[in-house]
């Protein structure tokens, strides 16, 4: 009897094993396909993280020099700034010295004079008086180049001269000859001088200082800044023109499939914004050290240091501003993922406002204030209601370029004031019934249990 007991207990355990067996065996599969899924979603992730950086360079590359209200917006502001306006009025100055010889000029006017048999004493004066008028004449052209170059007049110039002159901000990327702003292949970017030096001719003439007739047509540029990086912006152009508008949505549509193949989609996207945030921190750390190397590479030999991080500044003020913006959003994604996530902390946070919703919503019924019928689908609905408000936040943002930090703010509160009405109007199906849905309930079962008058 005992043989035949361990004889059944042998057999179950024999079968239970074969049944453990085929368990495993059916499971192994499953087991890889989950991890060959995870590793094309993290590929896919790391793809996206590391071309983030690139499609933000080709998109700012795009719009400043497609766009012509973004290029003189850029641009513009150099004529206002008062050390542009001194580099560009002493070397405007030196210009004018190197083809206007004023101390000749006075000293030929001084020769004939003393040719009209003057008296001895007045002929001494005017050899006295030759220098002073030279450096008085001298004075008098650099006052009217300044009050010319810090004009209004000047700026408007200026500005009318960037906008007619966009249509070739192609070929001054690429180097081509003839616009009046050009990019040398050294990475050289010239001003032409010959507008500056016309106005202070038609100036002093206007004035009465009919010797500045004799100013001649001068071409001539001045270097606003030699730097590698300008060779590596005609670079960034090529690209920009070819993939600077496809590329973003290329990394958006990368980060949309990996975070959809990964098994635990919360921990991905908690691991992309974490991603996206150190690759733009780590560019605009670039963007500071080539500041640095900009500064150092122009000043002094080509214009002060002031001069060159006002240029650099101005020209990287949109890049710095969407990297500032882009990295707070990368940071927000990050942190709405964690708190939608499995993690302990993230969990009681979720608690404490769902029991701060579940109050609210019974205040609200317990005065007659219930969404009844559209609050029951808005609490079927709430998933995708909840991946649709975020989806079309994600697109706004991506649609409105360029990004700015107020842009991203903004979104931000509308999401949350979007959460918070799907979470505060939708009616869970497992609510507890309140007083106020129960009362005609009540009613109705005491009439029918009244006996009759």
């Amino acid at each position: 009897m005992a043989a035949e007991t361990d004889t059944a207990a042998l057999q179950a355990r024999i079968a239970a094993l074969e049944a453990e067996n085929d368990a495993l065996r059916t499971e192994t599969p499953r087991r890889r396909r989950v991890r060959g899924r995870s590793i094309l979603a993290g590929v896919l992730l790391v793809v996206a993280i590391l071309l983030a950086p690139i499609a933000v360079l080709g998109t700012w590359a795009r719009v400043q020099l497609v766009d012509t209200d973004r290029f003189v917006a850029t641009f513009a502001p150099l004529a206002e700034d008062p050390q542009v306006q001194s580099y560009i009025a002493d070397q405007a100055m030196t210009a004018i010295d190197e083809n206007l010889d004023i101390q000749g000029i006075v000293d030929d006017l001084a020769d004939g004079l003393t040719q009209l048999d003057l008296p001895p004493r007045a002929e001494n004066a005017i050899q006295l008086l030759t220098v002073p008028a030279a450096q008085g004449i001298r004075t008098l052209v650099g006052n009217a180049v300044d009050r010319v170059v810090a004009s209004d007049a000047f700026a408007g110039i200026w500005q009318t001269t960037l906008r007619e002159t966009h249509s070739r901000a192609v070929a001054i990327i690429q180097g081509q000859e003839g616009t009046a702003i050009t990019l040398g292949g050294d990475g050289t970017l010239s001003i032409d001088l010959g507008v500056v030096i016309g106005n202070v001719k038609d100036h002093l003439v206007d004035s009465g200082f009919g010797f500045a007739e004799a100013i001649p047509e001068i071409q001539r540029t001045i270097p606003l800044a030699t730097a590698d990086s300008f060779v590596l912006i005609r670079t960034l152009y090529q690209v920009a023109t070819a993939a600077g508008y496809w590329l973003p949505w290329v990394v958006l549509g990368l980060l949309v499939v990996g975070v959809a193949l990964a098994v635990k989609r919360s921990r991905a996207v908690v691991a992309a914004g974490a991603g996206l945030t150190i690759a733009f921190l780590a560019l605009l750390a670039g963007f500071g050290i080539g500041r640095q190397f900009f500064i150092g590479a122009v000043s002094p030999s080509v214009m002060p240091a002031g001069t060159a991080a006002v240029v650099f500044d101005q020209v990287t003020e949109l890049m710095n501003a969407t990297l500032v913006a882009l990295t707070v959003l990368a940071l927000l994604i990050a942190l709405g993922a964690w708190l939608s996530g499995p993690w302990r902390p993230a969990r009681r946070i979720r608690r404490i406002g769902q029991d701060a919703e579940n109050t609210l919503r019974r205040t609200a019924e317990r005065y007659g204030l219930s969404t009844g019928s559209f609050g029951a689908f808005l609490d079927r609905a709430a998933p995708a209601l909840r991946v649709i408000v975020v989806l079309g936040a994600v697109a706004i943002l991506f649609l409105s370029r360029p990004i700015t930090i107020g842009g991203v703010l903004w979104t931000l509160v509308g999401v949350i004031v979007l959460l918070l009405l799907i979470e505060v109007l939708r009616r869970p199906a497992d609510e507890p019934e309140t007083a106020t849905d129960a009362a005609p309930d009540a009613e109705a079962a005491a009439t029918v249990s009244r006996p009759p008058a």
